[in-house]
This record gives structure tokens, C-alpha cells and sequence, in this order.
């Protein structure tokens, strides 16, 4: 590697200089805020740790402990897996649904598109504090309409039958921001190829089946990865409305890895489940990807 620097110019020394100049701060952060702590953690789940003691190494006793020893374990995977199952395919769909109305030119449609995002930034704590307000069972917003037209509402957050149902109804919420990145794969398709299909006949299912939906395979692609890890990470919302009630229906795998680590102070443990459900994220990602080349399609040049 000395010897390919010394071939370089002068110019491209000074090039090579300048970029690893540039690159520095991101990969000091990397390293000090992301690879150390990621190392550290898979570390530590090989031991027993409760912070106010130094970490004694146990092997792989924390994980013959999460798949022989520990119901709530398996209760917190199964909740989280119906929870991704239940919302993924209604966000994606929602979201694609949202950017085809966004995507008409009309009058003041800026406008809409802003109103639409504006969910995705605001604080999760505040919304959920919004949704236990509206779905209240007795004096609730969606209740109260509910009643109005003769139909009985659910109990809601408030229900175990319900309670699951209703969080993933939360996530759509924040579809505005999912709508605004599909918006932007829609305007990147080439208007005369729905000018060309219109031509030869084609009607509107025909053009979005045939059109559409190919060339915007890559972004729901993007979307589906970044949607599937989104799920899989939710807390804030059973920790603030729920606490992983009624009969642990909401006990969310973020919500036990939470418990574990800043209630029960088994730091060991907590870094264990992290791992794995890293594990699993990453193996659901690299199955996605690897099936993506049978129904993405990326136009060519």
C-alpha cells in the first residue's frame, strides 16, 4: 500500500489527503459512537453485568437462557412479529395510495403534501399522548363518532384483542413521510412512456400495473427494508400508552430489552436480546435483497 502511495502524483496525493480529510469526522464517529459500542455489546452478552458491578463472563448462559428459560422472550418476539406482520403491508400500501393522490396537479397541492408530512417529525410521545386521547373508550374522539352513526366501539388500547390492532393503526400515522419518498420515485418516471401506453390504448390499471408499479419497484424496495427495521424497533408507543398491556398483547420486544436493561439492570441479558434482534433484522434484510432481483426492476440507460 506504501509503495501505490509513492506512485501517486503530487496532485493526487493532495487529492487523496483531502478526501480522507473530509471523511474523518464521520468515521471518528463511526468508530467511537457506533463499532466500539456495537463490539462492547456483543461482549457484555457473554456475561453478567448489573452495572454497579464489574461484568463476569458466563458463555452463552444468556442465551440458553432467552430460548429454554424465558417466556416473556418468546412473548415479546411473537407480539413484535404479528405487530410487523399487521402494519408493514398497511404502510407500504397506505403510503404508495397517499403519493398517487399527491402526485395530481392541482391547486395548492404543496400544501397538502406539507400537511401530510408533518406527522413524520413530530415527537412519538406527543402522538401517542394524542391517540390515548382519541381513542379513549368512553369520551374518546372515535368512540363519540362511533356512537353517533349506532356502532359500538372497542375498548381499544384497552382491550388484549384490540390493543394490538390499535398500535398498528397508530403507524399509519406517520405514512406522510413514506408517501413523500414514493411521491418522489412516481415524478422520476418518464411521462412519455403513460403519453406512449395511452397510445397504444392502454387504460389506467393497465398503465399503473404495467408502468408504474415496475418502475417504482425500487423504492418500495427501499421502503420495505426501511418500514420492516422501523417495526421492528417499536417502544415509544407501548411504553407511553400501554406498558406492554392489557395481558402483555403490547409487549414489545424493544419494550423487554427496555425492562431489562434500565429496570431490572441485567445489562448482560439486555445486550444479548439486542444482539439477536439485530440478527434477526439483519437476516430478514439480506432475504429481502436477495430476493429483490426476481421483482426489481432498475431501468437501464
Amino acid at each position: 500500500m506504501l509503495a501505490s502511495w509513492r506512485r501517486l502524483s503530487p496532485m493526487a496525493r493532495r487529492e487523496a489527503l483531502e478526501a480522507y480529510l473530509a471523511l474523518s469526522p464521520w468515521l471518528f464517529g463511526f468508530v467511537v459512537f457506533t463499532a466500539i459500542p456495537i463490539g462492547v455489546s456483543i461482549f457484555l452478552s457473554f456475561t453478567q453485568w448489573t452495572i454497579v458491578e464489574q461484568p463476569t463472563w458466563i458463555g452463552a448462559d444468556n442465551y440458553v437462557r432467552m430460548f429454554t428459560r424465558d417466556p416473556l422472550f418468546w412473548q415479546a418476539l411473537k407480539v413484535t412479529g404479528l405487530f410487523v406482520l399487521i402494519s408493514l403491508p398497511l404502510k407500504l400500501v397506505l403510503g404508495l395510495a397517499l403519493a398517487l393522490l399527491l402526485n395530481n396537479r392541482l391547486p395548492g397541492m404543496n400544501f397538502f403534501r406539507t400537511v401530510f408530512y408533518i406527522p413524520a417529525v413530530i415527537s412519538g410521545v406527543a402522538v401517542s399522548l394524542m391517540w390515548m386521547w382519541l381513542l379513549q373508550p368512553d369520551t374518546g374522539v372515535v368512540n363519540t363518532l362511533l356512537d353517533a352513526v349506532g356502532v359500538k366501539g372497542p375498548n381499544w388500547f384497552w382491550d388484549k384483542d384490540w390493543a394490538l390492532p390499535s398500535v398498528a393503526l397508530m403507524s399509519v400515522w406517520k405514512v406522510g413521510g413514506s408517501a413523500i419518498i414514493y411521491l418522489a420515485g412516481l415524478q422520476n418516471i418518464p411521462a412519455q412512456l403513460y403519453e406512449a401506453a395511452e397510445i397504444d390504448g392502454a387504460g389506467k390499471w393497465g398503465r399503473f400495473w404495467r408502468i408504474t408499479i415496475p418502475l417504482l419497484t425500487p423504492t418500495i424496495f427501499f421502503q420495505l427494508i426501511i418500514e420492516m427495521i422501523d417495526s421492528f424497533k417499536i417502544f415509544t408507543e407501548a411504553f407511553v400508552i400501554t406498558q406492554g398491556g392489557p395481558l402483555k398483547s403490547t409487549y414489545f420486544y424493544m419494550l423487554y430489552f427496555y425492562e431489562e436493561a434500565f429496570r431490572n439492570f441485567n445489562m448482560g441479558y439486555a445486550s444479548a436480546l439486542a444482539l439477536f434482534l439485530t440478527l434477526i433484522i439483519l437476516a430478514t434484510t439480506i432475504f429481502i435483497n436477495y430476493t429483490s432481483k426476481r421483482w426489481v426492476y432498475y431501468e437501464s440507460e
